[in-house]
């Protein structure tokens, strides 16, 4: 479903004349929630979206240690480690899950259908099996998606503003998502289609470890004239920290698809606010909590997006950051 008919749709919903369901208020009862991160539990990023999520649960009547009780499992961005953790959260016997990528909802999905699962952070739930229908995700999972199929060409598009003189460009992703037909692999087509349009040659740059990543990203930038776009991947999430140093080593113009990266020294991202995201999954899982299904509760779009510039990066890469993007610019880190 397209995003505007899903919008009307819901309009449509919400005028027809449902009975209204009045839902408890939380009370001293300890429920147990469950939360799916991404990161390695060391990485600051990780802890921050945990600590957004705790602290929207907080302002809804739900404290930590005192009616909540809220069971973090690090995943690291393995898939191993996700079926393992997943196995072991849902024998506590939440009340709800969070869980933070399609990688960790995968994971839960086959131990439960009892326990609702909030996701954030799933690329066209749907096409991945993991709901329904948007509008009515049925079942016991529900969420908030993310970027759309276009946003590869809209990156693309963007870092060529930035360097109007680039001429190939390199998309960084993982294989293993890609057979997945998950994460980056989403965004290909978009990137290659508008890369015909722009003379900019598009160069897929496939990474499964660091050694890997090291090396492609050598080589493509030993041919000069290179810029780098950095799609949402798990993998790019865990090892941004070399990414971001080996993009200014090879001083490789760089786009991202979040705030954080340009924060520890990427030149640009535009993307989704992460914590906003958080903030509104722990509307759902307040919602859930009071008694409402997830089977009812439709699937959202993200209702916020910022532009990051790093200044700093800019003049290290010997670029102007131009007055135009510069203005639209949400953020700039100096």
């Amino acid at each position: 479903m397209r995003r505007r008919q899903f919008i009307a749709c819901l309009s449509a919903t919400a005028a027809w004349p449902w009975p209204r369901r009045v839902f408890a208020q939380p009370t001293d009862r300890v429920r147990r929630v469950g939360a799916m991160l991404v990161t390695a539990e060391n990485d600051p990023e990780g802890q921050a979206r945990l600590a957004t999520f705790r602290e929207a649960l907080r302002e809804l009547g739900w404290i930590d240690g005192r009616n909540l009780e809220l069971i973090p499992r690090w995943i690291a961005g393995d898939a191993v480690r996700a079926r393992t953790m997943a196995a072991e959260l849902v024998s506590r016997s939440p009340d709800a899950v969070l869980t933070g990528s399609a990688l960790s909802t995968r994971a839960v999905q086959p131990e439960t259908t009892t326990v609702p699962i909030v996701f954030v952070q799933v690329i066209d739930p749907v096409e991945q099996g993991i709901v329904k229908s948007l509008a009515r995700p049925g079942g016991n999972i529900t969420g908030f998606t993310h970027f759309e199929a276009a946003m590869g060409g809209k990156w693309l598009g963007m870092l060529k503003e930035m360097v109007p003189h680039m001429h190939r460009v390199a998309f960084l992703y993982s294989p293993e998502a890609a057979a997945r037909g998950a994460g980056s692999a989403t965004f290909v087509q978009s990137f290659e289609t508008y890369a015909a349009t722009i003379a900019v040659t598009p160069v897929k740059l496939p990474a499964r470890d660091e050694a890997e990543l090291r090396r492609g990203m050598e080589m493509f930038a030993a041919q000069g004239g290179g810029g780098l776009l950095v799609p949402p991947d798990l993998f790019n999430t865990v090892h941004r920290n070399t990414i971001i140093a080996e993009a200014l080593r090879h001083r490789l113009p760089t786009i991202f698809p979040y705030r954080f990266y340009p924060v520890a020294g990427g030149l640009m991202s535009y993307g989704v606010d992460l914590h906003d995201v958080y903030r509104r999954a722990a509307g759902y899982v307040d919602r859930i909590l009071k008694g409402e299904r997830a089977a009812d509760m439709p699937v959202q779009f993200p209702t916020k997006f910022e532009l990051v510039l790093n200044l700093k990066t800019a003049q290290a890469l010997g670029l102007t950051i131009p007055p135009a993007l510069l203005a639209r610019a949400d953020e700039v880190i100096e």
